[in-house]
């Protein structure tokens, strides 16, 4: 389907790559507390998320990108690397808030 890799597993290095690319889109938009939640509460539902995102991929994959889609689809059918991704989230909120960046009570 679209010429896209489903089947091989990832490699630690687009583990990571995806992992982090994500982890910064969330960060940037401030939803890292929404974003940890859920992850958190759908961990269990880790293989489905996976399976759903496939289902998706004809939906989205053009807005993304199918192998993008593919990558997240693999990524998150995993719940070892939901945990990462989590890590990840909370690491990147940590260094923004350490390097001073104005909350939304500092703004008023």
């Amino acid at each position: 389907m679209f010429g896209v890799d489903l089947h091989s597993p990832l490699t630690s290095e687009q583990i990571n790559a995806t992992v982090d690319a994500v982890a910064r889109k969330v960060v940037a938009r401030r939803l890292e507390t929404p974003a940890v939640l859920f992850l958190e509460m759908h961990k269990p539902l880790a293989f489905i998320a996976g399976q759903g995102t496939m289902v998706a991929m004809p939906l989205i994959g053009p807005l993304v990108g199918p192998q993008t889609m593919a990558d997240f689809a693999k990524l998150v059918g995993e719940r070892a690397n939901t945990e990462l991704l989590i890590e990840r989230i909370e690491e990147l909120a940590a260094a923004r808030d350490a390097a001073g960046s104005p909350t939304e009570e500092q703004a008023q």
